[in-house]
């Protein structure tokens, strides 16, 4: 009796933390680059990391040098970075993730 209490608890846990997470995923604002070339590591935002609209997220090596390739365009916290340093991206892709802050 006791195992099928257990059971059912753990259940219940990770069916709310499952719909939590849905819930906050759907709440995400991407942040779309607007450079094509290669992410460097310098000045590559983070997860979790508080982000100001206008602040500068990820940085590519483009033809003239160094450049700002995503700026955010809401306040909150970055919740997923989707390139690391040396990835080849595109203008349009989806480069950082963030949550906005509640208002």
């Amino acid at each position: 009796m006791a195992h099928k209490k257990g059971i059912i608890a753990i259940t219940l846990l990770l069916t709310i933390g499952l719909m939590t997470w849905v819930l906050a995923a759907g709440q995400a604002v991407e942040q779309r680059g607007v450079l094509s070339g290669s992410v460097l590591a310098n000045g590559l935002v983070a997860p979790g990391a508080t982000a100001r609209e206008g602040d500068i997220l990820v940085y590519v090596q483009t033809i003239a040098g160094p450049a700002a390739a995503v700026r955010a365009n809401v306040d909150g916290v970055v919740r997923d970075v989707l390139v690391r340093p040396g990835d080849k991206v595109k203008t349009g892709d989806v480069l950082v993730k963030i949550e906005p802050f509640k208002k």
